[in-house]
């Protein structure tokens, strides 16, 4: 790893590679227990499970040089954003879609599976990556 990348685009590349392993099978098996509603729920797991998650690192990068209020601030009205967002995504898709358009069991499924995936990657991501924070109380080298 390489100093030009940023943290937040290592933590993505990272998360990306298992969610997208994960992704493939879980479509793949959908697809073949489900038939196309299986098809559809899963790409629409992935597709939900990808924008919750590639808003959350851009919201870290975006907080980088920002003072702790601002950043936490910021980060709890995203938080709210998203969970509003998807509360309101999953009542539209029960509500104007059917079963056979679109399977639920495929869709939840696929939905944890991806979010595991996502999160595993990603922690695995922050711990190569080393990150050391100062703290307050902490002599400097040299003092």
């Amino acid at each position: 790893m390489t100093k030009s990348h940023s943290n937040e685009a290592l933590l993505l590349k990272g998360a990306l590679i298992p969610t997208a392993v994960v992704g493939a099978v879980g479509i793949a098996g959908a697809t073949y227990l489900e038939g196309r509603a299986g098809l559809f729920g899963a790409l629409l797991a992935q597709v939900v499970v990808l924008i919750y998650f590639a808003l959350h690192i851009l919201v870290s990068k975006i907080s980088t040089n920002l003072d702790p209020v601002t950043t936490m601030s910021l980060a709890m009205f995203s938080y709210f954003a998203k969970f509003l967002a998807l509360g309101a995504f999953l009542w539209l898709l029960g509500r104007f879609t059917s079963e056979t358009l679109v399977d639920r069991r495929s869709f939840g499924i696929c939905a944890v599976a991806l979010t595991f995936a996502w999160l595993g990657g990603e922690i695995a991501s922050f711990l190569k990556l080393k990150t050391h924070l100062p703290l307050p109380n902490e002599p400097k080298p040299g003092e």
